[in-house]
């Protein structure tokens, strides 16, 4: 996949991995696509090293969306770690 696809699919996934996971990790709408798009290309990057997501790497497919919300997932929760220690 290219790398719109994976900006296209961190837009989505960013999305999705604030629904799942909500709070106060501030920022707004911009930074949560922007750490979407990271997640997904993190998501894309374990997806080569783990044989379970390896399924997610190849296009925009059901897979993919679950290999980006992941890596999403996994970027929202550094980032509100990061942001949590520097707000105190």
């Amino acid at each position: 996949m290219g790398i719109l696809g994976w900006i296209i699919l961190g837009l989505i996934a960013g999305a999705l991995a604030k629904l799942i996971m909500p709070g106060k990790q501030g920022g707004g709408i911009i930074v949560t696509m922007v750490l979407g798009i990271v997640g997904a290309m993190l998501g894309g990057w374990l997806g080569n090293f783990l044989p379970f997501l390896t399924a997610g790497v190849g296009g925009v497919t059901l897979g993919s969306i679950f290999t980006a919300v992941i890596g999403a997932l996994i970027v929202l929760w550094i980032y509100g770690m990061i942001t949590k220690k520097s707000a105190r």
